[in-house]
């Protein structure tokens, strides 16, 4: 099924009046006030606080080129009337290399004022870059969570380029066009207060114009950068999952969402560019108004003796110059917009509040862990509605324990309480009876290692990957773990054994990340190990061999492990069975059996299965 596009040119005003409105009402999330242009210029400022000495060099540079770019016209103008009226061939001969030096020095000017300016650019847009991807990198797992990865990415890549392209070239420009104006406007008034009027009548007109454009383009551009995010959130989402839209033949349900993701993202840019288009075209017309009426009025002011050629020549050339930087400045508006609208979207990433700083009075530990835990009355939502009820058991030191229940009964989310992922609603959670929320995550975390049901592989080789857990460990070690977890066999079969670069884990299969994965944990060698359907994407066979590496490593240590393959846990010397957030049964292998409850209905359909 394709979808039947509409060309933007068929939308008609009232329908554009309607989706500004839409969009104006968009912009304003609920319970939080908007970003302005202003409050985003400030923190862009606040960004560039150590390049504020060469802005001032570039101010200088500017203020000069303009200078130099004005003096032109006035030397052009008093020639006409000092020494081509007067047939004064010398002085005219010395006013021509006065120009000439004018002109080479307002080019000289134009290529220092730039070059400094993309030193700044760069380095700003460097570090904002960088803070964006530190601050994300600090942020707490609950933010991932309700985000899309493309949007962040866009943020990262094409939000951040949108200013760093605004830097280079719109600050400048606009520098310039202010301080041009400036210039004018005083030499205009000291030639001739009657005609600087007359070119004055074009302002209110530009003023009304520009307002009424720009008004309409700024949601259009915000709104746009909005759709680009979404867009590229759902093509990444695509391709990433190509094969289960293969395996289920819905190719032409994605590219009729595609379809229409891309229509309203080009809708969107359509109407924006339209009206920043009408901003040129509108000027143009001004500057042949302007032309038009100060060579007119001059005429009449030069019959009467009140201004003489020169000046005439002078105001025609200042008029058009006085309309090209208005001109400039609202062809850079487009850009501003754009950069502002990008600029807003990476701030707004940096606002959100970063993980949760450890207690100033944290404890790190500096104790040989023993991995004794106890949940105390846990309840843990992660919105309103309660994922964890009230959950209270105790895990002795060295014991392997099952979480076992239906899909949504809350075990990963164990898991991620005991990280301290995600902070309690209420409870204690103890290791070896000291509650983790007073000690430092980073400690907390290094006593720990998990697997979980989903391999993450780096853009590395096979012994990076491995060693990621341990930075500092050997290759001979990397080598060890790869052996327990029973990597080592398929490692010795790649193209380079431990040196193959995986590119996001392509050439090898979904179980043998999944081994590597192990691997890494094993690495680590930790007291508290954590299992979240580590074998849930490994083979029989595989598994078996796996099975006896993990029961020798899980010896010694507190082991979490969550299945919903039964076999695999019923050794285990715990088994808590959740339905709905609660502990419904607990005991082991044997005692579940014989209570005929849930653990046992679960067991039975298995074996049927």
């Amino acid at each position: 099924m394709k979808t039947q596009l509409k060309a933007p040119f068929q939308h008609d005003v009232s329908h554009l009046e309607d989706m500004l409105k839409k969009h104006s009402a968009a912009d304003q999330p609920k319970g939080k006030k908007p970003k302005n242009i202003g409050q985003t210029l400030w923190q862009l400022w606040e960004t560039m606080r150590k390049e504020r000495l060469k802005l001032v060099i570039v101010f200088l540079l500017v203020a000069m080129s303009a200078l130099l770019a004005l003096a032109g016209p006035f030397i052009v103008g008093m020639s006409i009337d000092r020494f081509i009226a007067t047939g004064e061939v010398n002085g005219f001969v010395w006013m021509l290399g006065l120009l000439l030096i004018v002109y080479l020095f307002h080019s000289l000017t134009v290529w220092l004022q730039q070059f400094v300016m993309i030193g700044i650019s760069q380095r700003t847009v460097y570090r904002l870059r960088s803070q964006l991807f530190d601050h994300l990198l600090q942020l707490p797992i609950r933010f991932f969570d309700r985000s899309e990865q493309g949007d962040l990415i866009s943020r990262v890549n094409n939000d951040i380029e949108n200013v760093s392209n605004t830097l280079n070239s719109s600050v400048i420009q606009v520098f310039t066009s202010v301080i041009t104006l400036i210039g004018i406007v005083i030499v205009m008034l000291y030639l001739s207060p009657i005609l600087t009027l007359v070119a004055m009548l074009v302002v209110p007109m530009m003023f009304f114009g520009i307002r009424w454009i720009t008004k309409r383009t700024r949601v259009l551009f915000k709104e746009q950068q909005s759709h680009l995010g979404e867009l590229n959130g759902y093509s990444e989402e695509a391709i990433s999952a190509h094969s289960i839209t293969k395996m289920f033949s819905q190719e032409d349900q994605m590219i009729e969402r595609f379809q229409e993701k891309n229509a309203t993202l080009r809708e969107t840019g359509f109407w924006a560019q339209v009206y920043s288009g009408l901003i040129p075209k509108f000027m143009n017309a001004l500057n042949s108004f302007s032309f038009a009426i100060i060579a007119l009025a001059g005429g009449v002011l030069a019959v009467n003796g009140l201004v003489t050629v020169g000046v005439i020549v002078i105001f025609v050339e200042y008029s058009r110059q006085f309309t090209r930087p208005l001109n400039d400045l609202a062809n850079q508006f487009n850009l501003v917009l754009s950069a502002i609208a990008g600029a807003e979207r990476v701030f707004s990433v940096l606002e959100e509040e970063k993980e949760q700083a450890d207690e100033q009075d944290a404890k790190v530990i500096d104790w040989k862990v023993q991995g004794n835990v106890q949940f105390q009355n846990v309840s843990f939502s992660y919105d309103t509605t309660p994922t964890i009820q009230d959950v209270t058991y105790h895990v002795n030191a060295g014991q392997t324990v099952a979480l076992v229940g239906k899909t949504g009964a809350g075990k990963t989310t164990m898991m991620n309480l005991l990280t301290r992922f995600y902070e309690l609603d209420e409870g204690e959670i103890l290791l070896d009876g000291i509650s983790i929320s007073t000690l430092t995550r980073d400690s907390l975390r290094e006593n720990m290692a998990v697997v979980l049901q989903d391999p993450f592989l780096f853009h590395e080789t096979v012994l990076e990957n491995v060693r990621y857990s341990v930075p500092e460990a050997t290759r001979d070690e990397v080598i060890e773990a790869c052996k327990l977890a029973n990597a080592h066999p398929f490692i010795r079969e790649l193209s380079q054994g431990y040196d193959t670069m995986l590119e996001d884990g392509k050439g090898i299969s979904q179980g043998q990340k999944q081994l590597l994965s192990i691997a890494r944990a094993i690495l680590r060698n930790p007291k508290l190990l954590l299992l979240d359907e580590a074998t849930s994407s490994i083979d029989s066979v595989t598994e078996m061999h796996l099975q006896r590496a993990l029961d020798t490593l899980m010896q010694g240590r507190t082991s979490f492990v969550i299945a919903h393959r039964l076999n695999t846990v019923k050794n285990a010397d715990q088994l808590f069975i959740f339905d709905d957030g609660t502990i419904v049964e607990h005991g082991s292998h044997e005692e579940l059996m014989d209570q005929r409850g849930v653990y046992y209905e679960l067991h039975t359909a298995q074996q049927f299965d």
